[in-house]
This record gives C-alpha cells, sequence and structure tokens, in this order.
C-alpha cells in the first residue's frame, strides 16, 4: 500500500514538533494494516467514503483510493480538533 498525502496535511505535518510528527507518522502507519488500527470514525456528510483517525488531539481525515493493483492511502488533511472540521 502506497501512502500519498495532499499539500495541505504535508505542511501541517511538517511545522509539528518531533515527538508530534513521530506519534502522527506511526498513526498513519497503523491505517495500512489488516485491520487498521486506532480511533476511526466514517464522516457524515461525505460520498467517497472519508475517514478519521483520532490521535491525541489531532485528527486526520483520510481515503483509500483504488489504483490498479495497488491501493493508495491518501491523507486528505491533518489539523487540531478544533480547526479540522470547518
Amino acid at each position: 500500500m502506497r501512502i500519498e498525502y495532499s499539500k495541505r496535511a504535508a505542511k501541517y505535518i511538517d511545522s509539528l514538533d518531533r515527538p508530534a510528527k513521530q506519534r502522527i507518522k506511526k498513526a498513519i502507519e497503523g491505517l495500512t494494516e489488516q485491520p487498521p488500527k486506532g480511533d476511526i470514525r466514517m464522516l457524515q456528510g461525505f460520498s467517497d467514503g472519508r475517514k478519521r483517525l483520532r490521535v491525541g488531539k489531532y485528527r486526520i481525515i483520510y481515503n483509500y483510493l483504488p489504483s490498479g493493483e495497488v491501493e493508495i492511502l491518501y491523507i486528505v488533511n491533518v489539523d487540531s480538533r478544533g480547526d479540522i472540521y470547518k
């Protein structure tokens, strides 16, 4: 499985301090396992099957995209709990 980041998500992850960045990267790697690990919920109001992963005070919005034989884990957005859903 391949992991791709949106420009917005990559920029936010780069702005974090090292411990937070490591926690988020580890949580994203847990999404590639079968079944995915973590506190995961479906997001309402999206028809493309977006889900959110809770990592402490951070939320990771992601989606699985089929691309031929390889499945892609696409990280849509990463932000703090209060700002992610705006």
